[in-house]
């Protein structure tokens, strides 16, 4: 049965997933940065200082530091350690340089819409600040749009509940641990009605059901709270664990990198004819890409409608640092680090095995001791994810219905109930699965992108003219 079910999604998600997708959010991102002069490059430098100031007089909920961190929170997860994995996996090596074309011109559209976010948005009776792509499209774009923005919320809700949000972060977390702590599944019980399954799955499902109910009752400060600690914590050890990996194994990298480049443009003279089309090592790439730092997806304006901040410009700059901290930083070391150690080659190995395997073959380390590390980051990882998660999809619901409190305390426990589900899905439906609500959640959110592009650009330019007037930018950042 479960053969069955994966065959009918698959070919859901080859269909959701086509080149029309692909073009759609990829022509934005191309779209944005010639418009705006390829700023996501020119303006790094100023987007990380403004990451760390407090701008005077802000308004919103919390520091735009902690929405970044929030955002981040739930962008930095499986698809960095696992998600990487699937995506080489399924189309070779070549499919990283795609991921990483994906994420540049992706920058540009996690700028617009960081910028959207907060231009848009609303403050609600209770002093919270509203926003996200159900606003900026009924908003920017007009009421007559709104069926389009109830679309965009009712697949958030999907994608918190089935997609990124659950399944396939514990799914991930629990397929980590029982690597580390019960590989050859010998301590196994059998649930009724379920399956068997190892003990550590078991207890893991257990104890992270609790932490997650522990931090998401406390709402959106907690969950900001609780992010700013962690999300720093867990990317800079897992960047120099990979780090550590690749200056070990320097003079693998070279090649590495040629492989990678030659597997993008002709993949079957690197995977010995198993991947022979460039289409589909694009897909995986790009696919994966959009997973992992959600640019086009519309998930991080809702974070970044939160920022205290007055200004769209400064938000939408910090906003697009986390495509770059997610995907150009972090996906791409660990796709190095699978190809150098020819994990990408080991046949029999699935998802997070596969980084698991280049951990333990490529750091000076015991194999036990890094396997260790892995497990550890992606745990942290993939528990963030979980948390953002579940306040995107509430906001999402929100949306639909209302401020109605009873709805969205039977969504929270539904959310907890999922994530206590996740571990028992297998690897290949929870992917496929997350793939999908994806696609559909990217399709409009990306028609508002291209529909408001013009004020963005517009509202962009005017902004760093003003700067420059009042000589408030350095001639570096000029």
């Amino acid at each position: 049965m479960w053969s069955t079910i994966n065959n009918f999604l698959v070919s859901i998600d080859n269909f959701v997933w086509g080149i029309p997708l692909m073009a759609l959010i990829l022509v934005g991102g191309i779209l944005l940065t010639v418009r705006m002069g390829g700023m996501q490059f020119k303006r790094l430098p100023l987007a990380f200082k403004y990451m760390f100031e407090k701008e005077e007089d802000g308004e919103g909920e919390v520091t735009s530091f902690a929405a970044l961190c929030t955002a981040l929170s739930a962008t930095i997860g499986t698809g960095n350690i696992v998600g990487v994995a699937t995506a080489v996996m399924a189309g070779g090596p070549g499919a990283i340089f795609w991921l990483i074309v994906a994420a540049c011109f992706g920058m540009a559209t996690k700028y617009a819409e960081g910028f959207l976010a907060v231009k848009y948005r609303k403050v609600d009776k209770d002093g919270h600040s509203l926003g996200g792509p159900f606003y900026y499209i009924e908003r920017g774009m007009g009421e007559k749009w709104k069926p389009l923005a109830k679309m965009f919320a009712f697949f958030g809700v999907c994608v918190g509940l089935f997609g990124i949000g659950t399944f396939s972060q514990v799914n991930g977390i629990s397929s980590a641990v029982q690597n580390f702590f019960d590989p050859k599944n010998a301590h196994a019980i059998t649930i009724p009605f379920v399956g068997t399954y190892s003990i550590a799955i078991v207890i893991t499902s257990i104890v992270l059901t609790i932490c997650v109910a522990g931090v998401l009752l406390g709402g959106l400060k907690r969950i900001a709270q609780v992010s700013e600690v962690i999300v720093p914590f867990m990317a800079a050890t897992y960047i120099i664990c990979v780090v550590l990996l690749i200056v070990t194994n320097i003079s693998k990298v070279p090649e590495a990198v040629s492989i990678i480049v030659q597997g993008a443009f002709n993949p079957s003279a690197i995977t010995g004819g198993a991947i022979g089309s460039m289409v589909i090592v694009m897909q995986k790439g790009i696919a994966r890409g959009i997973f992992s730092n959600e640019a086009g997806l519309g998930s991080a304006p809702i974070a970044a409608a939160a920022a205290k901040t007055k200004e769209p410009v400064r938000q939408g700059l910090v906003s697009m640092t986390g495509t770059f901290i997610d995907t150009i930083v972090i996906c791409t070391m660990t796709g190095i680090s699978i190809v150098l150690t020819g994990a990408w080659k080991v046949k029999g190995l699935e998802g997070v095995q596969v980084t698991t395997y280049a951990f333990a073959h490529g750091l000076p380390f015991p194999s036990r001791v890094a396997s260790f590390l892995l497990m550890l980051c992606l745990v942290f990882f993939a528990f963030t994810t979980i948390l953002g998660w579940d306040y995107y999809s509430e906001r999402c619901l929100e949306y639909l219905v209302g401020n109605k409190k009873i709805a969205l305390k039977i969504f929270r426990y539904a959310y907890i109930l999922c994530v206590f589900a996740g571990p028992y899905m297998t690897v290949e439906a929870v992917w496929t699965i997350a793939d999908i609500f994806n696609g559909l959640m990217a399709i409009p959110n990306m028609i508002a992108i291209y529909a408001l592009n013009g004020e963005v650009v517009a509202e962009t330019k005017a902004y760093f003219a003003k700067m420059v007037r009042a000589r408030k930018l350095s001639p570096a950042e000029e």
